[in-house]
């Protein structure tokens, strides 16, 4: 896969979610590119282009961004702080897509500019339809950032 292609950032380190994402939205047909990266360190590499992501165009950022919250490294609020605290990548679209239920995690993503906030549900069949759902809208609905968006 070429990384300048990515429509879906997926930051997870839950092996079982990440599977039913990926086969939810392949299955859907909602993405072809879709970059995964296992924790918050990683994230943030691969969209400001460092690390082992040196070589990715700053210009061809994914569509959506589906970020965990509970990371190794750095955790999910984090992320969300410096990737819209920077003009470079303010303008990504940052869906959290987690399993807490601590209103306060809510209430700090939604201060630090989160697009949408979504609990995962438990119930297997709801968290594929859930899936399904994001992709549609963000995939499908939504008008992507243009690109001078991200020209700074």
């Amino acid at each position: 896969m070429a990384v300048d292609m990515v429509e879906i950032l997926l930051v997870e380190d839950n092996p079982a979610d990440v599977e039913l994402t990926l086969h939810t939205l392949r299955q859907g047909k909602l993405a072809n590119w879709i970059q995964v990266v296992r924790d918050g360190e990683e994230a943030l590499d691969f969209l400001f282009c460092r690390g082992l992501y040196e070589g990715r165009a700053f210009d061809s950022p994914p569509r959506v961004v589906l970020l965990d919250l509970k990371l190794p490294k750095v955790d999910g609020l984090e992320v969300l702080r410096q990737i819209k605290s920077d003009p470079r990548t303010k303008a990504i679209p940052v869906v959290i897509l987690t399993a807490s239920r601590e209103e306060n995690d809510m209430v700090n993503g939604y201060h630090l500019g989160v697009n949408g906030y979504i609990q995962k549900p438990v119930d297997f069949d709801k968290f594929r339809e859930t899936v399904k759902q994001l992709g549609l809208y963000w995939l499908v609905v939504n008008e992507p950032p243009p690109a001078n968006a991200f020209r700074f």
